[in-house]
């Protein structure tokens, strides 16, 4: 699997692995974790959660998992990059650093490699910078960022001090390629890795028709071919969520999907290109 480069030098894999609905349901959570773990045995190496998730209930279950890969020394924690999301309520001089210790309490970490702001909320841009740059002082967080953020965010976001951002994740897919208008660009000029969340547009790119003949050409699924395009742009994260270990098993399969020059002009002509600016997709 290729690598994508944070700012700071560090690599992380392109393809990470989602946890958004996990945590959601007690009865669920033993076999959310199962799939946690068969996800390190198979190779995962990048989670991407958030406090808001199951309202930290999918923390809890990226944790427990984690500690049980550790504890069955399967896996050592500097190998797995740890993402979490704070609120925008929490994003205050004293509320981030309550935040983020809450999230690492659930955890069950010292650090977290990324921390971001979920979306952007009413708390000045430059308090949160500085928090951001106060919990990365303390070793709190290795570094931080920003999610659902345009140009004009971002531009007020350097404005602001934060020249340190380490990535800005938002919605990007075959459905919804809006960001490569201006967004995507943007962060390439500067060496900012783009996070893809919902890179099979929350499933329906599985269902989608006109997918179909093309992804049994190439001996895959039509999620997988969503995915395997996402994987080919240059700086880019994907960050599909899956819930069973055969999931896991087609996404690192899609990782591995070579498309050709005939491919991704088929799939432009099915999902062209952005010709103008675009409304940031949300989810």
């Amino acid at each position: 699997m290729h690598t994508v480069t944070w700012p700071d030098g560090a690599r992380a894999p392109a393809l990470a692995l989602g946890t958004w609905r996990l945590g959601e349901q007690t009865s669920r959570r033993a076999a959310e974790v199962a799939a946690l773990r068969d996800a390190f045995e198979l190779g995962y190496r990048l989670v991407d959660t958030a406090e808001m998730y199951g309202d930290g209930g999918a923390e809890t279950v990226v944790g427990d998992a984690l500690a049980q890969a550790l504890r069955a020394g399967t896996l050592a924690r500097d190998d797995v990059t740890i993402v979490s999301k704070a609120c925008p309520q929490h994003a205050g001089a004293r509320s981030l650093p309550a935040a983020c210790e809450s999230s690492l309490k659930r955890l069950r970490v010292d650090h977290l490699d990324l921390y971001l702001l979920h979306w952007r909320g009413s708390v000045p841009l430059a308090e949160t910078v500085a928090a951001m740059q106060r919990l990365r002082e303390r070793g709190r967080v290795r570094r931080w960022g920003v999610s659902n953020f345009d140009v004009a965010d971002m531009d007020e976001l350097l404005a602001a001090g934060g020249h340190a951002c380490a990535t800005n994740q938002v919605w990007y897919s075959l459905g919804q390629r809006g960001v490569e208008f201006d967004l995507l660009p943007w962060q390439r000029h500067r060496g900012m890795p783009l996070m893809a969340y919902c890179p099979i547009d929350q499933g329906a790119l599985a269902r989608h028709a006109k997918l179909a003949p093309l992804a049994e050409r190439r001996r895959a699924t039509p999620a997988q071919l969503a995915l395997a395009w996402v994987l080919k742009q240059p700086g880019v994260i994907a960050i599909p969520k899956a819930g069973s270990t055969e999931h896991l098993r087609l996404n690192l399969d899609a990782a591995r999907l070579a498309l050709g020059a005939d491919d991704l002009a088929a799939l432009d002509r099915l999902f062209p290109p952005p010709r103008s600016k675009r409304p940031l997709a949300m989810t």
